[in-house]
């Protein structure tokens, strides 16, 4: 615990300075680069404090959303510790301001560490987009010289059917291998009928018809008894239990319609949150700042010295 003492044995000395000259960058941009410094090294600690608490086992380690939590408060309580130093840095070591009015000094006090803050915003924010475009620039790249050795290979092996092959997640692509999926012991389709018709012919036509049909609480009757006279063309099951298989493959693909837009709405609220959270945390760095410094002009004027643990200078 830092404790600090006062001595008395001198007062401050004022510079004049020049006119029109009313801020000093030079601590300005010392006490920035302290907080983002500080900032760095207490978050590089806290990723390994992260670690350290996880585990790719099963029930071991923090939860996910307990370690989300636990993260967002640590890398807040940086955020204001950071700006709160450099603001320290930047108002004590200001050049006093010749003035009678002790409000305007302590202003510019305090203006000092709002500086502090908005410059290591600014600096942040143009590294984490650089790093971003970066980032992006090298995910473009990556996919560009993988789907090209793609298109290569399939080009050098005529047995590959087709330029890419690609897995497919659509959940209407499981729909359709649902109803399209052989009957146990049902009948062979006829040669040269609607069931020798490939898989890809159909399932581009079955597809339409769900999408059509999404928002809607059921499928068209006429749809409905299409697919049904389909699947059971092609897989050789009874009407009646091909009609059953295609509300079956409709019911799940609209629960899982709705799962999806359910996880997109969830994650869309986590945003809308960690955003204001975020805004409200670098306000607080700002006020942080600013306090910072004017807790550093007035070690300045009183010229107080700070010690470690009542033993050691910290400085």
């Amino acid at each position: 615990m830092a404790v600090v003492t006062t001595t008395n044995d001198a007062s401050v000395v004022t510079t004049d300075l020049p006119a029109g000259r009313y801020v000093d960058w030079g601590p300005i941009i010392l006490g920035t680069m302290g907080a983002l410094a500080i900032m760095v090294v207490l978050m590089t600690f806290g990723g390994a404090l992260g670690l350290s608490v996880t585990s790719a086992q099963p029930y071991a380690g923090l939860s996910a959303k307990a370690l989300a939590v636990l993260a967002g408060l640590y890398a807040a309580l940086v955020h204001v510790a950071s700006f709160g130093a450099g603001g320290y840095l930047a108002g004590r070591l200001r050049a006093p301001w010749v003035t009678s009015d002790t409000v305007e000094s302590h202003f510019r006090d305090g203006g000092h560490g709002f500086a502090v803050w908005a410059l290591g915003v600014v600096l942040g924010a143009v590294f984490a987009l650089s790093g971003v475009s970066a980032a992006v620039k090298t995910a473009v790249g990556a996919t560009t010289a993988v789907a090209s050795a793609g298109v290569a290979g399939a080009a050098a092996n005529p047995q590959t059917p087709g330029a890419l092959q690609q897995l497919s997640t659509q959940p209407t692509d499981y729909a359709v291998d649902r109803l399209l999926a052989p009957a146990p012991g049902g009948a062979a389709a006829p040669a040269g009928g609607p069931g020798a018709t490939s898989r890809a012919d159909l399932a581009a036509p079955i597809a339409r018809a769900f999408a059509a049909n999404i928002n809607n609480p059921q499928l068209d009757a006429r749809d409905r008894t299409w697919l049904a006279s389909l699947v059971s063309q092609r897989t050789g099951l009874p009407q009646a239990e091909a009609e059953k298989r295609v509300d079956e493959a409709f019911t799940e693909l609209k629960a899982a319609e709705q799962k999806a837009r359910d996880a997109a709405d969830k994650a869309r609220k986590a945003t809308l949150i960690a955003g204001f959270l975020a805004a409200a945390t670098m306000a607080i760095g700002a006020a942080a700042a600013c306090a910072g410094a004017a807790l550093g002009a007035r070690h300045r004027d009183e010229r107080t010295l700070v010690v470690l643990f009542g033993s050691r200078r910290f400085w």
